[in-house]
């Protein structure tokens, strides 16, 4: 079985910062990409940012030179660093991953549990 664990999610001011965090564990055979996805209330989820294991990234163009998505394969563990925050960037925040299972299963989509992030204006 395998888990993705967020953290990193509160309550900050707008133009202040967040660290998100999401730790991947269980029987994992190999990671090939990890990303971060929100969901406002009352819209759709949305891709904010994804990289793979060789640290290719993409950003949704609403977070493009705010947020930076970093990843340690050696730890199965993908950050968001979110910088310059907006109030519209108030969310949660889904983790997702792109895995083969030491079974042999493949995911492309795994999801975390989502972690909360509220910017206040």
């Amino acid at each position: 079985q395998v888990q993705l664990m967020e953290s990193g999610g509160g309550l900050v001011k707008a133009g202040g910062s967040l660290r998100l965090s999401c730790a991947a564990s269980g029987s994992i055979a190999r990671i090939n990409a990890m990303g971060w996805y929100r969901q406002a209330p009352g819209k759709q989820r949305e891709l904010v940012a994804t990289i793979t294991s060789g640290t290719s990234t993409n950003y949704a163009d609403s977070v493009k030179g705010r947020f930076t998505i970093s990843i340690d394969n050696a730890k199965n563990t993908v950050y968001l660093q979110m910088n310059s925050l907006k109030p519209e960037d108030t969310a949660a925040y889904y983790c997702n991953a792109n895995l083969i299972t030491s079974g042999g299963g493949y995911y492309p989509n795994y999801w975390g549990q989502g972690t909360q992030v509220t910017v206040s204006s």
